[in-house]
């Protein structure tokens, strides 16, 4: 139990409170966020080697989608990560881009479902045309990034190249409802040039073609491998290490355990000083597995996501959350961290001894001053909280 939906601990609540209204029952929708929202924070807990879980959070932020883009978003946020993403953090990053851009979460995200080639059937019939979100934030965000050497005519050439990419509705013409499915009909017919190369009108295959050219793009190997160090080590990523991560991606044709490996390999990556503030969730994971606790019930970590502003699967925009410090570290978001390290401390069982918990959490990079801190502590529940508010614990 991390917290309750409130940033007040219990303590501070108004005595007399009108008598609350039975909750309404949940729909289909909210039981699948939270029973996937559970199901991902379990796994996030009882993960021995939390490194790996690690991954699934920083490719799910990569190739993000948001809960709140509308009801098939909230439904699909959870299987999107799990179908899409979870499979091929040790995988292969064109199939894992394959994957995500082929989910109904994402097409759904990016509006692809609207994207009507003008000269296709469909775009004759209709006078609907093209839409191309989800083109311009598969080179943009996904995988060449904004310098990447790109142009506008390029973004309307794979948006005719994806159109067709959709989904089966509830009558299922062409499908399972909500299974991926490519639409002749609306497919823009004819050859297509996309940096500088042109991919002959194979259907479905032409925009498969087209994505496995892009995932092995230099641009794509450099600014995966800039992000990709970000997150991992400094918000101004070391260029020797980037490098390094860049060459490995390449060399290897975007073998992301290859790359992985490489970063942890890397004495650049043990000698970096620690200066990456963990995000909300990183932070209540942690104390969940600090605890020893397994989650049973979503709300209070959804709660708390909430409150410290990284609401599950549900960022502002496609760009994804924030990974720098500054996003992390301003007065406001530490004053709520610390209203919630009081609130979970103040549930905390008497068997649970701060002091021992240091050794487990920080060793020998403990300081001086936080070790003094935490024996000073008046009671056990004030010592966890100093614990979870302790620069260590901050820390990645």
């Amino acid at each position: 139990d991390m917290m309750s939906n409130g940033a007040m601990p219990d303590a501070m609540s108004p005595k007399a409170a009108p008598p609350k209204e039975p909750p309404k029952p949940l729909n289909i929708i909210q039981k699948t966020f939270r029973a996937e929202a559970l199901a991902r924070l379990q796994r996030a807990t009882m993960a021995e080697c939390g490194f790996v879980e690690r991954l699934v959070t920083f490719w799910s932020n990569h190739f993000c989608i948001s809960a709140n883009k509308g009801e098939l978003a909230r439904m699909w946020s959870g299987a999107f990560e799990r179908e899409a993403i979870r499979p091929h953090v040790l995988g292969n990053f064109g199939e894992m881009l394959r994957a995500v851009e082929q989910h109904p979460a994402m097409i759904f995200f990016l509006d692809n479902q609207q994207s009507i080639g003008p000269d296709s059937r469909a775009g004759q019939n209709r006078k609907k045309g093209l839409n191309e979100n989800l083109a311009r934030e598969i080179m943009e965000l996904h995988t060449l990034g904004v310098n990447g050497g790109y142009t506008q005519a390029d973004v309307t050439s794979l948006a005719r190249i994806i159109t067709g990419w959709t989904f089966a509705g509830r009558q299922a013409k062409l499908g399972a409802p909500g299974t991926f499915i490519f639409n002749a009909n609306a497919h823009e017919p004819g050859p297509q040039k996309l940096l500088g190369k042109v991919y002959e009108d194979t259907g479905l295959a032409q925009g498969e073609a087209a994505l496995a050219d892009i995932a092995r793009h230099p641009a794509t190997a450099k600014f995966i491998a800039t992000k990709f160090v970000r997150h991992f080590i400094a918000d101004d990523p070391p260029p020797a290490l980037v490098a390094k991560l860049e060459a490995t991606f390449k060399k290897t044709g975007g073998d992301l355990r290859a790359m992985t490996l490489a970063l942890v390999d890397a004495d650049e990556a043990w000698r970096a000083p620690m200066t990456k503030i963990r995000m909300p969730y990183e932070y209540l994971v942690a104390s969940g597995r600090m605890m020893g606790r397994i989650p049973e019930d979503p709300q209070r970590y959804l709660g708390g996501l909430n409150v410290l502003g990284q609401p599950l699967w549900t960022p502002a925009g496609p760009n994804g959350f924030a990974d720098t410090n500054a996003a992390w570290a301003a007065p406001e978001g530490i004053k709520l961290r610390l209203d919630i390290a009081s609130q979970i401390s103040s549930r905390i069982a008497d068997s649970i001894d701060p002091r021992a918990l240091l050794d487990v959490v920080a060793g020998e990079a403990a300081s001086a001053e936080t070790r003094q801190t935490i024996e000073r502590a008046e009671s056990k529940q004030q010592a966890f909280a100093l614990l979870l508010m302790s620069p260590e614990f901050q820390r990645r």
